[in-house]
């Protein structure tokens, strides 16, 4: 399968963590000094999804990786290493079983947003390096990854009011995809990190492969 932009048929790419199906974005605002996108990172052959905003929320704006550089991003490396998908340099860690990415890779202009016209050219970008990845658990991070998560993978959108603490952490049923929902780390409160780790570490736990393509309840 060739999509514009892919740079070769999209296939399973194990050697590389960066951009591994070769992705080209499709427009580039910043100065030629600047990074033009933050790409995936991370195990091609991952089970588990990370998936962000955009790089002026979620990171990997000077270091090319997702979820580096911002205190959201640092927050959800830290629930990563904790739960063992990450470990070393906090810039560029080796990650294992885990593959991240953003529903907006391209950088802007620092202060400025995506309009939603952006999040719509790169939905096709984001959505061929999910399914060539081909994770089963998707970990969307904020209210507007949530959406869109709940929105193309799942049935559940139009059931579910999108109130994140509320669905943090909680298991909702998709098709062929087990999405766990995170809060935005800026507005974790009281148990709210350790209510991650101990879904992650739950799902670890027992047998999680037999979700693809399995109804899962909300939980």
């Amino acid at each position: 399968m060739l999509l514009d932009g892919l740079s070769s048929p999209v296939k399973n790419v194990t050697e590389r963590t960066s951009n591994p199906f070769g992705l080209r974005p499709p427009f580039d605002r910043t100065d030629p000094d600047e990074r033009t996108a933050v790409f995936g990172y991370g195990d091609a052959n991952a089970d588990f999804y990370l998936i962000g905003d955009h790089p002026g929320v979620h990171g990997g704006t000077s270091t090319g990786v997702p979820f580096t550089g911002t205190a959201s991003g640092d927050a959800i490396q830290n629930v990563a290493r904790e739960v063992g998908f990450a470990s070393g340099p906090e810039e560029r860690p080796d990650l294992e079983n885990l593959f991240c990415s953003y529903i907006h890779m391209c950088c802007l202009p620092a202060g400025e947003t995506p309009s939603e016209e952006d999040y719509a050219d790169l939905e096709r970008y984001f959505d061929a390096e999910l399914r060539a990845i081909n994770a089963h658990i998707l970990l969307p991070v904020g209210e507007r990854a949530t959406d869109h998560v709940l929105r193309e993978y799942t049935t559940q959108r139009d059931r579910l009011d999108l109130d994140m603490p509320r669905l943090h952490a909680r298991e909702i049923r998709g098709r062929g995809f087990l999405v766990v929902p995170i809060r935005e780390p800026t507005a974790w409160e009281d148990t709210d990190r350790e209510a991650i780790v101990a879904r992650l570490e739950e799902i670890l736990g027992r047998d999680y492969r037999q979700t693809k393509g399995v109804a899962t309840t909300v939980g």
